[in-house]
């Protein structure tokens, strides 16, 4: 029998976590000038890309699309985030389900297993960048969509550290605004942060066709940002250590984008059931 308590952290320690992710959302800065002017390249070299390379890109995109509506083939297990969380918690693996962590795990426990998943991906994505450095322009084919996959596959482990289960239609649409977030320049970074400071309010299903020309936008902004990789790849020593930088700088920056937005939430969910459970 679990005996479930979400009094794990006192109110003045949350109030702190809060603090903390407040002072990181206000360090969020504009992108660099060299992503700004990254569409350059990229339009210059799109025009000598064979059409074949696009069509590769543009059904391996397609399919990420998807993700948004099914979840699709992007969609992942929850054993390795719940193990984590169990090792982390001292918690039985077989005693800790999904819908138990928002109130079984303390704050600790999932920052620690979150820091870790994030810390496995990024590693993951630099030696994919090194790798497809080597092969030139064709290997976007490969790395863009694997790129994309690999941020999906980090923000859902996110959600999972901190109890939010993304196999919800709703979970999918915030994860895609991490994304968004992740890729914006300063002023697309405030929007976002308004918009997902009420996420809890609306409905999962509101504004669908807004929710995928997000997607588009997600899409188009990772495909601009190659324009300077494509670039460097023409350069077989420069490409694998710019492709590896890039790699790694992406699916950090969405992992802890992820990893802070989530732990928002859960702070703000537990601070709300400390003040409740006080008041009754």
């Amino acid at each position: 029998m679990i005996t479930l308590n979400v009094h794990h952290e006192s109110e003045e320690r949350l109030e702190y976590e809060l603090e903390v992710i407040a002072r990181w959302e206000k360090d969020q800065r504009d992108l660099w000038f060299w992503e700004k002017i990254g569409r350059i390249p990229f339009a210059l070299l799109d025009r000598v890309t064979p059409r074949k390379v696009h069509e590769w890109i543009g059904q391996a995109l397609d399919e990420l699309g998807s993700y948004i509506q099914t979840g699709g083939q992007y969609l992942i297990n929850d054993d390795t985030v719940l193990n984590h969380l169990s090792t982390e918690a001292k918690i039985s693996p077989t005693s800790l389900r999904l819908e138990d962590v928002s109130e079984l795990v303390p704050l600790s426990a999932m920052n620690q297993t979150s820091d870790k998943l994030k810390q496995a991906r990024v590693q993951l994505a630099t030696l994919q960048g090194a790798t497809t450095g080597v092969g030139g322009i064709f290997t976007l084919a490969i790395d863009i969509p694997f790129l994309l996959g690999l941020s999906l596959k980090a923000a859902q482990e996110m959600a999972l550290a901190y109890g939010y289960d993304p196999r919800e239609k709703k979970e999918r649409i915030f994860i895609v605004q991490c994304l968004q977030f992740a890729s914006s320049d300063y002023v697309g970074k405030q929007s976002i942060l308004k918009s997902l400071s009420v996420f809890h309010e609306g409905s999962p299903e509101r504004e669908t066709l807004s929710q995928i020309q997000g997607w588009r936008e997600v899409i188009a902004t990772y495909r601009d940002n190659f324009g300077w990789k494509k670039l460097f790849q023409l350069i077989p020593i420069a490409g694998i250590l710019f492709g590896a930088w890039i790699n790694k700088s992406t699916v950090e920056e969405v992992s802890e984008t992820a990893q802070m937005l989530y732990k928002k939430r859960r702070v703000l969910d537990r601070l709300q059931a400390i003040r409740e459970s006080t008041l009754s």
